[in-house]
């Protein structure tokens, strides 16, 4: 299983910008798909999932802003960002996993991660 996460790059605060995550060897359609960032010195914060049943949930932080969806290729899934802030720079980690309801906004209960992808927020 592997999953890669894209789209990353220098911005500007206000601008929008789109992540993608591609999986290779599961089915994002069986999988909670999560968004997942951090910074250096700081822990891995929620972001964004969606559940197999597309069911969404978002972090406070980036309510009203962000959305995830699924793409369209089937393993693909996409974090759509608009309103960036300089507090939004970070790296970018997509994951998946199978997961519970309650168990989505925690890092330590998905299985397969991407290798993170940077964006960058200039004021």
């Amino acid at each position: 299983v592997q999953l890669q996460a894209f789209g990353g790059g220098l911005v500007q605060a206000g601008d929008s910008l789109r992540l993608s995550c591609a999986a290779s060897g599961l089915s994002f359609r069986s999988y909670t798909v999560g968004w997942f960032r951090q910074t250096p010195g700081k822990e891995r914060e929620f972001v964004a999932a969606l559940k197999w049943d597309n069911t969404r949930y978002n972090a406070d932080s980036v309510k009203g802003r962000f959305a995830i969806s699924r793409g369209n290729a089937e393993n693909l899934v996409n974090l759509q960002m608009h309103s960036l802030k300089p507090e939004d720079t970070a790296v970018y980690y997509c994951a998946a996993g199978r997961l519970i309801a309650s168990t989505i906004r925690n890092d330590q209960h998905y299985n397969y991660w991407g290798q993170g992808t940077l964006v960058t927020v200039s004021s």
